[in-house]
């Protein structure tokens, strides 16, 4: 038995760059390619150990600028051969260029089910506009879903959604599932791929996302998954997170971690292939539990998540 390793990166212009009044060209480059560690030099690293990925991409910005602020990022992961698929920020709907105090409601759960089901229709539109092809698999901005999400990405002919993240469960991720639930199942339609928790400290979740985990905890959670005969992991990266939160630097403790995390996976994909929502995957719906803690472990992140911050983030 293999376990199905989704590595997601969830892509998108950041609010605050937009609220701070950037200029759009400035925005795209903190946001998308911050420092030479964003889009292209995350498909450069994927492409050099033979990893798939999938890239949650955020149509919702060209509401405000044209296609043309996401299609070449768009064009580029194609064109890469990964997979693009549909994300949501829904504040965008509201937003004006050159007007930083506009912006529509934040979070998907705080609109009504036929709001959901129209936002996600538009969304979906937008995407295939910018040259992706229909998407299958949806992930909410914030992670901010409920079951009325899930009623409508079935209604609009998806299969997955991945926005239950029980570290963030009940609120603003919403779906009633229970918070430990991190293995996939079929629910409301579609079928849930939640993002992969582990227990850092007792009776604590914390999401396997790469600015979350130390290279030792995302090791162990993989050698868990894989002795435990998981069916799927889910890892979370962002296409600014391996810069400092200006996105004008590189943050090198988070470029580490993705880069170990890829030679990780490329030296384990016989038992860890990575995996693709394009491809339908089916899964038979086994029980799974998060890693459990261990305090030389989180102690070790803490150290150097406080080197990441203090250093890494204060940095000229």
């Amino acid at each position: 038995m293999t376990t199905a390793v989704f590595l997601t990166i969830d892509t998108e212009l950041m609010w605050r760059h937009h609220s701070a009044g950037f200029p759009l060209a400035e925005q795209i480059e903190r946001s998308l390619e911050p420092a030479g560690v964003g889009v292209a030099y995350q498909l450069a690293m994927l492409a050099r150990h033979g990893l798939k990925a999938t890239f949650f991409v955020d149509p919702m910005p060209t509401m405000v600028f044209g296609l043309d602020a996401i299609r070449p990022t768009v064009e580029a992961i194609v064109a890469a051969g990964q997979e693009v698929q549909l994300h949501l920020h829904p504040n965008w709907a509201g937003a004006k260029a050159g007007d930083v105090a506009r912006h529509g409601r934040f979070e998907l759960i705080d609109y009504s089910l036929d709001e959901q089901r129209a936002l996600i229709a538009g969304a979906r539109d937008l995407l295939k506009a910018c040259g992706a092809p229909d998407p299958v698999a949806f992930r909410s901005g914030s992670y901010a879903a409920n079951d009325d999400t899930l009623t409508a990405l079935a209604d609009l002919g998806f299969a997955y959604d991945s926005s239950h993240n029980g570290a963030d469960a009940p609120w603003p991720s919403a779906i009633g599932l229970l918070p430990r639930q991190i293995a996939p199942v079929a629910r409301g339609g579609v079928v849930e791929v939640p993002v992969t928790l582990i227990e850092d400290t007792p009776g604590h979740l914390r999401q396997f996302q790469i600015c979350a985990l130390s290279q030792g905890e995302m090791r162990a959670a993989l050698d868990h998954a894989v002795a435990a005969g998981h069916e799927a992991v889910t890892v979370v990266g962002h296409s600014f997170e391996l810069a400092n939160r200006a996105g004008t630097r590189a943050n090198g403790v988070h470029v580490g971690r993705f880069e170990g995390l890829c030679a990780a996976l490329a030296d384990a994909r016989d038992a860890l292939p990575t995996t693709q929502f394009r491809d339908l995957p089916a899964f038979a719906g086994t029980e799974a539990t998060p890693l459990a803690p261990n305090r030389l472990r989180t102690s070790w992140r803490q150290a150097e998540q406080l080197w990441s911050n203090w250093v890494e983030e204060r940095a000229a």
